[in-house]
């Protein structure tokens, strides 16, 4: 449901696009007729009625003004309004044409960029309409409006003037369309390369529920068992032959320790398999959890040479949970995987941001994965079902309305969290 919502805010964007492009063309059509007014005017004896034709064109810039208010502060264009501010410009280019020769008037073939625009902006039947209307008008123009030549006092010149016209209206009409269509069709392919990648992003979470419930379910199974060693790890301890013994009893606290740090990580997953902000959330300070969380990665790892870069500018309360922390977890053992002698961490923040970035002294990512990065099963480990690690990283950092960049450094790799601090704030 949430991806069909965003598909849907993604045409209403391309709709409010292409409506401020017909409010930048109808302000062509009124400085065209403006000085197509004032030409005749001044430089042909043309006896047009020039108070009804300035009163078409004030109404036209009247209407492009409201239009402007209005999409300015509604983004959202609806196919019928669409459909609405095209028969206004229908409506005026007939009003003007009936003043000034009808059919007989070259720029008749104006009526084509409203068909053609209506064909790339409409649904079929509004586009069909726009036909009809259109067809319905010349008809009415041709019945009902004077000829030119009957409005020239030379009629001799009408043959003149209308080639001149026929040929003025034709590049009109072409280099319009051309800048036109480029940009609506631009539009219209990033919006589907934007509803294509939210299709996408669809699949992943799906993908990442359907293993939220895996990881779920093998938790709660896991927990029988894991209680039953914990009791018969707690009765060894206690037996004659174990209790004499110190290297044996050293043996069992180990193992001890080894099964309460599993039961740690099934109460996580248990935990994070609810709302991210859920009931795992802690209260703490930004310093404090980046501190405490090191510091245990560090004591269940086999860490040689750790470098920690803490270049925060402050402290500040935040909330974090198991999830997120799991996510940092995930950047480090790989990195650690990768490098073995030396991994970094540098937390920094850019104005509102938390940028946590990870380095290592590995191989490097191959350019195949830095090109798919963060997606599912991409991985150089050559093991089935590796590369969930850095696919679960980037989908809770991107709920939590972050990104993940990788890149490839002159030894190693880099991959960089940039998390909003809002979306961890204390509220």
């Amino acid at each position: 449901m949430m991806s069909l919502s965003l598909a849907a805010g993604v045409g209403d964007t391309t709709g409010h696009k292409n409506m401020l492009y017909l409010i930048r063309l109808r302000w062509i059509a009124v400085l065209g007729q403006i000085t197509t007014i004032a030409g005749v005017s001044l430089g042909l004896d043309l006896n047009l009625p020039m108070p009804q034709m300035l009163t078409v064109l004030a109404c036209l810039i009247a209407f492009n003004i409201g239009s402007h208010l209005r999409w300015h502060e509604n983004p959202i264009v609806t196919n019928n309004e669409m459909l609405l501010a095209l028969l206004v410009d229908v409506a005026s280019l007939t009003a003007q044409l009936h003043f000034s020769g009808g059919t007989t008037n070259p720029f008749a073939f104006l009526y084509l960029l409203q068909v053609i625009l209506s064909a790339v902006l409409l649904d079929a039947w509004a586009a069909w309409t726009i036909v009809g209307i259109t067809g319905a008008c010349l008809g009415g123009l041709a019945m009902f409006s004077k000829p030119l030549p009957v409005l020239l006092e030379d009629e001799s010149a009408f043959a003149h003037l209308y080639v001149e016209g026929m040929l003025l209206c034709f590049l009109l009409n072409a280099g319009l369309l051309v800048i036109l269509i480029k940009r609506i069709t631009g539009n219209l392919r990033e919006r589907d390369a934007h509803l294509a990648d939210l299709r996408q992003r669809a699949a992943e979470e799906d993908h990442i529920v359907r293993m939220g419930l895996l990881a779920s379910g093998a938790a709660h199974e896991l927990g029988t068992p894991m209680a039953t060693m914990s009791v018969l790890l707690g009765d060894w301890r206690r037996m004659p032959e174990f209790t004499g013994n110190a290297t044996l009893l050293e043996e069992i606290e180990e193992m001890q320790t080894q099964l309460q740090r599993c039961k740690t990580i099934v109460t996580g997953i248990l935990l994070s398999a609810g709302e991210l902000r859920g009931e795992s959330s802690a209260k703490t300070t930004l310093r404090s959890f980046l501190e405490e969380m090191l510091d245990e990665w560090r004591g269940n790892r086999p860490v040689i040479a750790f470098e920690y870069d803490d270049q925060l500018p402050g402290d500040q309360p935040v909330v974090f949970d198991s999830a997120l922390k799991q996510t940092i977890f995930n950047l480090l053992d790989n990195a650690l995987e990768a490098s073995p002698l030396w991994v970094r961490l540098q937390a920094s923040t850019e104005g509102d941001v938390l940028k946590l970035a990870v380095s290592d002294r590995g191989p490097g990512f191959a350019p195949s994965m830095l090109a798919q990065f963060g997606k599912p099963y991409q991985s150089s480990k050559g093991r089935p079902g590796s590369g969930l690690g850095l696919f679960l990283v980037v989908n809770v950092i991107r709920t939590l309305g972050g990104t993940v960049e990788a890149r490839n450094l002159d030894k190693g790799a880099l991959v960089e969290l940039r998390l909003p601090l809002s979306a961890i704030a204390l509220e």
